[in-house]
Parts: structure tokens; sequence; C-alpha cells
């Protein structure tokens, strides 16, 4: 297990660790549309520039195109300098796709200083981190929602793992398991782990701290507690307040560290965090 000064040292110029993202900026690379669960409160339906939410991108990439797009930010005399992450979020789950690995590959081969960041849900994680591992992924983002099956049921409709279609408390199981399986061997492996929850309110909220306690023991570093977007199977729920945001992060920081600058951000974000620049496509856009 790291230790702190280790880590310390290698959260150095991440915008969601280092505490420093008023300057250093992160480049998401939309190359995975496939998705293998199917939660509550995610909706991909539609896109528009202006909208700042997971699950959504102006337009999918290829490994090649991806590879482009980073030559041309790297190369901006305004943009580049700013650059020190690649992650790749989506709009589906990176771990469902192949293209994921292709365009690690190619991005650590062409800028090898840049370090490569992921997040998923966590349902493949523990049979892909050894393969994460040697493409060099240097930062993993892990959501979990939930500790008991129960809770998770309502938070998830359905998974497909290994070909095989799960729903109820069984697909949740399932998943919560290899969430915290995938989660301790990043941890061991020397992965830096933030850990992402979303406060789904009368669903989750005994959750979060037991969530907090279990992947602190295993090796994560932050935890980012997000309020949900009201959607999809879960769009009757209120989101939370600025206040019970708060309330929440403070009650578990005793636990784990909180991360509270999140902005939920798009699956091709470019930039600063809050301060997204817009590259190549801009209009509003319906993914096929």
């Amino acid at each position: 297990m790291a230790t702190a000064c280790d880590m310390k040292n290698k959260i150095q110029g991440h915008p969601c660790f280092g505490g420093n993202h008023h300057k250093n900026g992160r480049m998401h690379l939309a190359v995975a549309p496939k998705c293998n669960i199917t939660c509550g409160y995610c909706s991909r339906k539609h896109d528009c520039a202006n909208e700042s939410r997971p699950g959504v991108t102006s337009r999918l990439l290829t490994p090649a195109e991806a590879i482009v797009k980073v030559r041309e930010v790297m190369a901006s005399p305004v943009v580049g300098p700013i650059i020190k992450v690649i992650g790749i979020a989506g709009p589906g789950d990176p771990l469902a796709n192949e293209e994921t690995f292709e365009t690690f590959e190619l991005v650590k081969k062409e800028f090898p200083d840049l370090m490569l960041c992921m997040s998923t849900n966590g349902l493949l994680l523990p049979e892909s981190i050894d393969r994460l591992y040697a493409l060099g992924l240097h930062s993993l983002t892990v959501t979990i929602n939930a500790v008991d099956p129960e809770v998770g049921a309502r938070i998830y409709r359905q998974i497909v793992y290994h070909g095989k279609q799960y729903t109820g408390v069984d697909a949740a199981r399932i998943l919560i398991a290899n969430q915290f399986e995938g989660i301790k061997r990043a941890g061991e492996l020397g992965l830096t782990i933030k850990v992402n929850s979303v406060l789904v309110p009368g669903i989750n909220d005994d959750q979060l701290p037991l969530i907090a306690e279990r992947v602190k023991k295993l090796g994560a570093f932050v935890m980012n507690i997000m309020p949900i977007i009201p959607q999809a199977a879960l769009a009757h729920i209120e989101p939370p307040s600025e206040a019970r945001m708060a309330e929440v992060r403070k009650a578990n920081e005793g636990i784990i560290g909180q991360f509270a600058h999140c902005k939920q951000c798009r699956a091709d974000a470019v930039g600063l965090i809050g301060q997204d620049i817009t590259i190549g496509e801009s209009a509003c856009a319906v993914p096929k």
C-alpha cells in the first residue's frame, strides 16, 4: 500500500486529486459508448454543448480520432500547457469497450508524460485491473452507490455480466462485490483511487458512510459524493440541496477525504474543471 508521502507525490498535477484544479486541466475522450449496467438515474438520450452531466457527448470518437484530438489540444499554446490528464469516462462504461484500451495504448505511446485516468462502474474491474495497470493507468474512479444489495436494487435496474442479464438484488449483489474486489486489487497495485457516490435522497443516505469506511480500508484516496440529477427511472427524486450536500460531506470527511469541487463532467470535457472549452463539434446532437 502506498504511503501518504508516496500518494502526495503521485497526485501532483491531477485536478481531481491534487487540489490544483484551478490551474491543471484534463481531457476526456468519448470512445466508450457501450454500457453494461442500467442505472435508474442515467439518461443518454440527448446532449447539448452547454449541458454538463455524465453520459453525454457531442460526438463519439474512434481511438484513431481520439489521438488526433489529443494532438490538436496538446499543440494549442493556450490549452495544451494546462492539460495534465487524459481520461476516459464514457459515455458508457469504459471497461465494456475495447476502444478504451486501444486509446490508452495510443496516448501512452505518443504522450508518455500525460496521466491516464478512467472512471468506471466497476463491474468488470477485477478482470481488467491487471491490463489497465500494464497500460500505465495512473488514476481510477469507481462509482459505488450502495453496500447493501437490497438498496442497490433500488438504484440499478439491471446488469449484463459475461453475456447474461441480471436484475434486482441479484444484479446489485454481483455489481457491488465486483466493485469492492476491483478497488482492493487496484489498491494493492498502488493506483490512485477515487470513489464517486451519487446521493439519492430517501434511498441510499445511510449507505454513504458504509461505503466510505470500506473503500478507505481498501486503499481509496478520496470520495466524491455527488447529488442525483433526477432523470430516467429516478426522475421523481428531489435532488439534495447544497446545504444537505455540505452536511453529508462533512459527516464523511472524518472517514475519508472529500472531493467537493466536482462538476459532474461530460464524457468529452476538456480544460479546467468548471471551465470547459469546446473542441470540434459544439451543436446539440442526438447520439445514435
